[in-house]
């Protein structure tokens, strides 16, 4: 297929690791819509957090750490509101940053595949086709819910969803809930269906790893990011960060531990038709299952070019594929964190001004 026009370099992606591959792309001279197009399949500013439900605020969640540049605009997500949802925080800074530095974010536009064209590659969008020499993939995890089969799922008769599905704590009034997860979203949602579900269950797959402190422990944050940077190396699937660091007791959740709210069973045996049965024979009853279980890195679109390996990941060192040198994978592996894709931007800009 030929293309409609032909840019040097495509960004897929605005949230905060495509954002700031784009940021030092600018500082490196080169015009969006020119020298770059950051393409972004979502209708508005904020990444993945224009999704998240209305009742999440910034604090409750792992931190935000600032876009490199933004504190120019007077901007810092460490003094932002705290009572309004952290999607609407999070939606204005990133809008007012892509304008303030001529990001030319161009939405809605959906990448349905990446492949060889020549010597180079072609995007094939919604929207028409885009010859480019390199490839910056930016798009996160959370088109990608990951979602763990048991036996007996497909005859529970109630509601599945996946922390991507969830809106709102007032949809389960009533109900006999259970949520699946070791992670602050799991806590999350029990926090809030506290005294809303007229039964509330919470199950891990492994025990929690609490940490007697509000924040986490640098080292242990560093070795959790050096799995993920070694997973990354060898081409594996990417290990749990939460498995790695722990997690923090906030005052919040150390009440709801002491209250007995934050106690996990062990995973369940086997879904049935109206709840879940352990392996000792009890049973809750379920009208729904809330799976709080993670996401994988959405790379769908980029199959036709082959890049994932046998053991289930991509290669990736510095943010730049092994296996393609046309293709960067920004806020993958250890710059998953929004600290990590802040970083990775830099890397990555300066690797494709080497090659351009």
């Amino acid at each position: 297929m030929d293309s409609d026009r032909s840019v040097p370099v495509v960004v897929i992606g605005a949230g905060q690791a495509g954002l700031a591959v784009a940021y030092y792309l600018r500082r490196f001279e080169l015009v969006a819509g020119q020298d770059f197009v950051v393409l972004d399949r979502g209708p508005d500013a904020g990444g993945a957090w224009q999704h998240r439900w209305q009742s999440l605020r910034l604090g409750s969640a792992h931190r935000v750490h600032d876009l490199p540049g933004m504190a120019e605009l007077g901007l810092s997500f460490d003094t932002a509101e705290r009572d309004v949802p952290a999607r609407d925080v999070v939606g204005d800074y990133y809008r007012r940053y892509e304008q303030h530095f001529q990001l030319g974010v161009e939405r809605p536009v959906t990448v349905r595949s990446v492949a060889n064209h020549g010597a180079d590659l072609l995007v094939q969008t919604d929207r028409g086709a885009i010859a480019t020499r390199f490839v910056v993939n930016a798009t996160g995890t959370w088109g990608a819910p990951f979602i763990p089969h048991y036996p007996g799922t497909p005859g529970f008769a109630g509601r599945h969803l996946h922390t991507s599905d969830f809106v709102s704590a007032e949809e389960f009034r009533d109900k006999n809930v259970i949520v699946v997860g070791g992670g602050t979203s799991a806590i999350g949602f029990m926090l809030e269906l506290e005294g809303v579900a007229s039964g509330l269950t919470w199950v891990s797959r492994r025990p929690i790893d609490w940490l007697d402190s509000e924040q986490l422990d640098i080292e242990d944050a560093a070795a959790a990011v050096a799995q993920q940077d070694k997973a990354a190396r060898a081409g594996r699937a990417l290990p749990s960060i939460v498995s790695g660091t722990g997690v923090p007791k906030t005052r919040r959740i150390a009440a709801g531990i002491n209250r007995g709210l934050l106690v996990a069973r062990p995973m369940f045996a086997r879904l049935e038709t109206d709840g879940a049965r352990w392996a000792d024979g009890s049973f809750a009853p379920a009208d729904a299952i809330i799976w709080a279980t993670g996401f994988r890195p959405e790379l769908r679109h980029l199959a036709p070019l082959k890049l994932r390996e046998q053991a289930g990941g991509v290669t990736v060192a510095a943010g730049a594929s092994w296996t393609d040198p046309r293709i960067f994978l920004a806020g993958y592996g250890p710059q998953a964190s929004t600290v990590g894709a802040s970083r990775a931007g830099r890397t990555i800009a300066r690797q494709i001004m080497a090659l351009l």
